[in-house]
């Protein structure tokens, strides 16, 4: 990273980003360009739960090259200014790169369902079977990722 001063290394803040966070854009390798999407998400355990329909662009993609990247971005913020050269932005945001995993069995898709649901408040849940045969959940294992803050106070989040 460039500017070191703006990179966030304490893996506790990382992580809370994650936790506290919405969405995820996920890049996919297509031929020529990449193929990027946001997603929901829940986040446990070093990876991202996602939930998709059981076919598509995205799964073909992965079928191809389950390799990926991700972007998450948490409580930005543009700082305007009177002269325009002196606007900026408040953020926090993350980096990555992982292996995504379709997870097709019944209890996989309940775990991820329950993960992306915690994500956004709601932990008392219940899926109907059938309905869990239509959902594919993605589970994307991060392997690296890197952190990176503008006008944040380096404890807050």
């Amino acid at each position: 990273m460039r500017r070191k001063n703006k990179e966030i290394t304490d893996k506790t803040v990382l992580h809370e980003i994650l936790r506290n966070s919405e969405v995820c854009r996920i890049a996919f390798f297509d031929d020529e360009y990449p193929y990027i999407v946001p997603m929901n998400y829940g986040y446990k355990d070093d990876c991202l739960f996602f939930h998709c329909a059981p076919e598509g662009r995205k799964l073909d993609l992965i079928r191809k090259n389950n390799n990926v990247g991700f972007e998450i971005e948490h409580s930005h913020e543009i700082i305007k200014d009177d002269l325009s050269c002196k606007w900026t932005t408040k953020y926090r945001s993350i980096i990555g790169v992982g292996e995504i995993e379709i997870i097709t069995d019944k209890t996989g898709k309940r775990e991820g369902l329950d993960c992306i649901m915690k994500q956004h408040g709601k932990t008392d849940n219940e899926y109907n079977n059938s309905a869990l045969d239509f959902i594919v959940v993605l589970k994307l294992h991060i392997k690296n990722m890197s952190g990176k803050q503008s006008r944040v106070n380096k404890g807050a989040t």
